[in-house]
């Protein structure tokens, strides 16, 4: 079973052998509603592709430094990309306006800055889709702060239109950096790219972190579905001003050991499942066959011996 896994979703101890699993699957099995793509064409308007995307997850803050890391980010991609005589293209995608309005002034005149603006599709569409008017499928109140107070089909948009990215996906963030939606949206933008045109360079994927989340490693990456949680621990590099990290289109999950290097409190967590995962990230490959040993239920044999009729003085003769 181990062989086989390793020949689908590649060998831990190597990342480049990762397959883009999810992506793949993403693909083959979804696609957006006509009144989404034309929402992206809208956005397009006829013009090719973008180069980059951008995601960042501020949960309404107005924190300057994780733009201004995504903005390092963004100059280093497009520094270390092929030559071009046009600005690259870039989608910015984020939960809060503040954040695409201030990376949108950061970039002018070091690439064209792509929005979705969908109060102003909104405007300028007639006959529109109730699935695309501004009061369908608003996020309740408890959830605004987390995913923004914009309607959620805008976030579908937002994915489809970000995962026609050519040459990048970067994920920012205010606090968690590398969020599912992130990695989804990374995983079908790599998965579209591959092969298009005799294209040999495969999209990237980068985790863009300011000073603040990483002075102490990456403790502070603890959501489960975060790409980072896994290297939160002892291991992780401290007193970093910021970095643009590669990141593994398919996330790591607890069993790739060699690459971890885990919170302690994330052990305890996993242990209750039944998986010991130690310090320096390896797991104790005997530790689930020993739990599921242990909470196997066994079926007990008892053998009952019933007295004869004379003991029990309940004979009758005829």
């Amino acid at each position: 079973m181990r062989e086989s896994a390793k020949r689908l979703f590649g060998d831990p101890s190597e990342p480049l052998s990762r397959p883009n699993v999810f992506g793949e699957l993403f693909k083959a099995f979804i696609s957006p509603m006509p009144v989404i793509e034309e929402a992206v064409n809208w956005v397009l308007q006829g013009q090719p592709d973008p180069d980059i995307s951008v995601h960042m997850r501020m949960l309404n803050s107005k924190s300057f430094s994780a733009p201004h890391a995504a903005y390092n980010c963004i100059q280093k991609v497009i520094k270390n990309s092929p030559k071009s005589k046009s600005l690259a293209r870039v989608v910015l995608v984020s939960d809060t306006p503040y954040t695409v309005a201030l990376l949108k002034e950061q970039l002018e005149g070091v690439a064209q800055v792509i929005h979705f603006d969908y109060e102003l599709f909104i405007r300028s569409q007639h006959n529109l889709s109730e699935v695309l008017s501004k009061n369908y499928f608003k996020p309740p109140e408890k959830r605004v702060r987390d995913w923004g107070s914009m309607p959620r089909w805008v976030a579908i948009v937002d994915m489809f239109l970000a995962a026609r990215a050519k040459t990048a996906v970067i994920s920012g963030a205010n606090r968690r950096v590398g969020t599912t939606y992130v990695q989804l949206l990374a995983a079908l933008a790599a998965a579209r790219r591959l092969g298009i045109n005799g294209d040999n360079h495969p999209l990237k994927f980068y985790s863009s972190f300011q000073a603040p989340l990483i002075a102490e490693g990456l403790a502070g990456q603890r959501g489960w579905g975060h790409t980072w949680r896994r290297f939160g621990g002892r291991l992780s590099c401290t007193n970093q001003t910021r970095q643009c990290a590669e990141t593994p289109i398919l996330p790591y999950a607890w069993w790739d050991g060699p690459w971890q290097s885990p919170l302690p409190r994330d052990n305890k967590k996993m242990l209750v499942y039944g998986v010991k995962v130690l310090e320096s990230g390896q797991v104790e490959e005997d530790s689930l066959p020993r739990m599921c040993r242990l909470r196997k239920a066994t079926l007990e044999t008892l053998q009952l011996v019933l007295p004869s009729c004379k003991q029990l003085k309940t004979c009758h003769h005829t």
